[in-house]
Formats: C-alpha cells, structure tokens, sequence
C-alpha cells in the first residue's frame, strides 16, 4: 500500500501486545517506520532483542518497549497506566499476543484452560480499559484484536486457544457497537497459516504444509508483511468507516 494511505499513522501512539514476535516484530517495524509511536509489549528477551536491534540499526525513533507479564493483570493495568500517562494516553490497541498449548481437550486442565484465556483474552480486556477514557476524550479510537481463522473449526487439539480466538471476535463486535459513538472503531484480523514458531506444535511439518496449499487460493506461503499491511490500514484513518468487522488474512484458506 501507499505511504499516503498510512500517513495517518504519524505521531500516533500504539500499544500494540505480543509486539517483538514472529507475526509482530514486522508490524512494529512498518508502525515505527509510518512514523508512529511504539509501546511494544513483550515478556521474550530474545525478541525483545532482536527489535531493538533492528529499530537502533534503522535509526527508529518512537519505540518503548516493556516486558509486563500478560498474565498478572495487576501488574499489567498498573504498567499501562503508568505507559499510558508518560504517552498521553494511548491512540491504537492491538491485541495481538496469545499462547496455544496443543493436546487432547481431556488432558486440559481447567487452570490451563483460564492462563490461556488470561494471557490471550483478558489481558486484551485490560489493555482497552487503560486506553479507552483517552479515545473518548479525543473523539478518535482503532482497537484490533488478532484472531485465528482456527476459530471456525477445523483444527485438532487447541481448544482453550480457539475459545480464545473467538472471544476476541465477539468482543471485537461488543466494543464496535458500543464505542462507536465516541469516533472509535473496533475490529478483528484473523491469520491464516504463517511460518512462525507456532507451526511447531504440528507433528508432520511437511503435511501440514501439504494442508496449507489444498486449502489457500493463493499459492504462497503468507509473510509478516501482509499482517502489517492490515493492522496498518485498520490503524489508520483509511479505515475510518471500517468497525465491528473479521478480516481473514489467510490466502483465501476460509472464503467468508
């Protein structure tokens, strides 16, 4: 997309969950170079590293980056609101991170079961509350929950996640309908398959890329890039009259 479409994005302050990993270092990245301001959330010193890294090499300015733990959301509240005050409040949420243990829905605990929805789920929850009197009193809000196209069936072993997943779409569509008269939209991605650490829970690697090209129309695997594209324009005021919506971001996989 053009630069143009995205020029909304300066000087815009973004908290944005999950932010150093394999889906949204790439997204911070675009976020920084459009000239917006970066509250990375995450808690992976590796990756955390690494996008600073990047971001110092690139002579980025605008990035803060914090490593809150998503599922004490004590700590989280009072960690965002201390953000959220030294920013000025926050323009953007993306609610982007998650964990996805994988295996027989019998072998959950129902602790293991309330950590997922706490981490994927609850800590997003918290995140919006921080934000929200700041968008109201500014008139202008974008929250993007990050779903699953898992969250339509299909897939094995990963219940808590696909609760999860789908909590985040009915709440994206909860939040549309209410904020939507304080100038604030509310919408929802859901990725496809991408190469990132979370193939790793998949046995047959080989036939589970097998699965991914019978099902997509575009025969190609996705990239980080063509999350960024989406969040950035849902970020931007290009999406203005775009709210209470699920994009998939799958190559076609799930045709909706």
């Amino acid at each position: 997309m053009s630069r143009d479409v995205f020029g909304s994005l300066a000087g815009r302050t973004i908290v944005y969950t999950g932010a150093a990993g394999g889906l949204g270092l790439e997204t911070t990245l675009h976020l920084l170079r459009s000239g917006a301001r970066v509250v990375a959330i995450d808690n992976n010193p590796t990756k955390v590293a690494a996008l600073r890294a990047v971001a110092d090499a690139e002579r980025l300015a605008g990035l803060t980056i914090e490593m809150l733990d998503l599922a004490d959301l004590v700590g989280l509240r009072a960690g965002l609101e201390r953000l959220a005050a030294a920013a000025g409040g926050f323009d953007v949420v993306i609610n982007n991170a998650a964990i996805y243990p994988a295996k027989p829905f019998e072998d959950f605990s129902i602790e293991e079961f309330q950590l997922v929805q706490r981490i994927n789920v609850d800590a997003g929850i918290v995140c919006v509350q921080v934000a929200l009197p700041g968008m109201k009193a500014r008139g202008f809000g974008r929250i993007i929950n990050v779903s699953s196209i898992t969250r339509t069936g299909g897939w094995e072993n990963l219940a808590p996640y696909v609760q999860s997943k789908m909590a985040l779409v009915g709440l994206a569509r909860a939040w549309a309908r209410e904020f939507g008269k304080y100038g604030i939209t509310v919408n929802a991605i859901a990725p496809g398959a991408f190469p990132t650490d979370a193939e790793k829970i998949h046995p047959d690697i080989e036939g589970y890329t097998r699965r991914i090209y019978e099902h997509q129309a575009i025969q190609r695997r996705g990239s980080a890039a063509d999350i960024a594209n989406v969040l950035m324009f849902l970020a931007s005021d290009a999406s203005s009259f775009i709210t209470g919506q699920t994009i998939n971001v799958d190559g076609g996989w799930m045709l909706e």
